[in-house]
């Protein structure tokens, strides 16, 4: 029998834990045979073992929710409450692990551990890598941070939003301003509003070849007066808990609208009762999170019949729902007045996810009745929204665009 490649095997026992050295040890047929985990992976086991193993003195819950009991050979869990030894873990893990990687094991930490210790305390709070993970964890235990914590967290948060902002402003910005200027021609003169590229090019047949000059028998101008609030958007946001990373894009992404003087922007979130955030997003993205409650029921019907007073010019409005259509509320009337407003002429969207982890459950149902409707629902990630909200306010064909930017047949009504 060929020997097991060695990286594959060290590969395995980082990923199983100490409990499968032996049964690795007898696959490479030595059992006495040299070390083979170096020091540096010593150390990487190490931090792995911290939470998902009970082998180094770990909590006494290493059986506690969230765990896939039984397995041989298989990481379970515990972690050591103590501030230095939890320090000393984060920057384990931050140095051996890539970020993505680190974003998991952070999760892990809070959610399978319930180490919420790691947001509860401000040294603690300072060394955790901030992610969209890590900022829908604290809102959604915002209730509970103690005072001493909340500078830090909502220093995480920003540090997280300004990210976002940094990846999707400019281009979300470009593809509004892409649809909106059309840059008529004017007659009136202005030397700033000049169109060199036009004027040259519609008067090349005037070219004095004598003398050399180009003679402009007519000089063309941008019209650069600028219709201030020329479309209203409205961000309808469901804050269920499993839509958390879809609130905290959305909420961002509004934000971003907010800053637009060419868009009249409305940002609602909603479960059982509703909250305009329009304010707080204009004002501060990051208060506006902390705003937000995640979980509790949905009304979506509800939602719907707050935002209809901010329709003012049916054509010259956007409406997108986030929300994965799970009802609480009237269904029937829900569905009655997204399909009156799309029929109105309304641009309506529904975004099953704004994420980029791809679709979450969803009405399956509801989703079908609105696409039958001519009103695409389908999830989208970040990255594609600019080139979705320049094809709507260009008046594309809806449902193309979302074939064109949705996330799998999972997320297509």
């Amino acid at each position: 029998m060929t020997q097991p490649d060695p990286e594959q095997v060290k590969r395995w026992r980082l990923i199983l834990g100490a409990a499968a050295e032996e049964k690795l040890q007898a696959s490479r047929g030595t059992a006495g045979d040299a070390p083979w985990l170096s020091s540096e992976d010593l150390l990487m086991d190490e931090a792995l073992a911290a939470i998902y193993d009970g082998t180094s003195g770990g909590d006494s819950d290493a059986g506690g929710p969230g765990q896939s009991g039984g397995a041989s050979g298989a990481r379970l869990a515990g972690l050591g409450s103590s501030s230095p030894k939890l320090a000393k873990w984060l920057g384990d893990v931050r140095t051996f692990f890539p970020p993505d990687i680190v974003s998991v094991i952070q999760s892990d930490a809070v959610h399978r551990k319930g180490l919420t210790q790691l947001l509860f305390e401000p040294e603690l709070l300072s060394q955790v890598k901030p992610d969209i993970g890590m900022v829908a964890t604290l809102m959604s235990l915002r209730g509970q941070i103690p005072e001493r914590t909340k500078e830090t967290a909502r220093s995480l948060v920003r540090e997280v939003v300004d990210e976002i902002v940094k990846r999707l402003a400019q281009e979300i910005t470009r593809a509004v301003t892409g649809a909106l200027n059309r840059r008529q021609h004017s007659p009136l003169p202005s030397v700033t509003g000049l169109d060199w590229a036009r004027t040259i090019r519609k008067n090349l047949k005037h070219y004095d070849t004598e003398r050399k000059l180009l003679i402009p028998e007519k000089v063309y101008f941008f019209d650069r007066a600028r219709k201030s609030k020329e479309w209203t958007v409205i961000l309808d946001i469901d804050q269920s808990g499993s839509m958390a990373n879809s609130v905290i894009y959305a909420s961002i992404i509004g934000s971003i609208f907010a800053s637009m003087p060419s868009l009249d922007t409305r940002v609602v979130a909603f479960d059982t009762e509703v909250v305009d955030l329009s304010e707080q997003c204009a004002n501060d993205p990051v208060e506006m999170l902390f705003g937000i409650q995640l979980g509790g029921g949905t009304d979506i019907n509800k939602s719907l019949a707050y935002c209809e007073p901010f329709i003012a010019e049916l054509k010259k409005t956007m409406f997108i729902l986030v929300s994965d259509l799970y009802e609480g509320g009237n269904r029937t009337e829900m569905i009655r007045r997204l399909r009156e407003m799309h029929e109105s002429g309304v641009k309506t969207i529904c975004l099953l996810a704004l994420s980029d982890e791809g679709v979450p459950s969803y009405d399956e149902d509801v989703a079908k009745k609105l696409a039958q409707y001519g009103i695409p629902c389908f999830g989208c990630s970040p990255d594609k929204l600019p080139e979705l909200i320049e094809g709507a306010l260009k008046s594309m064909d809806l449902q193309q665009l979302a074939e064109r930017v949705g996330q799998g047949k999972q997320g297509r009504a």
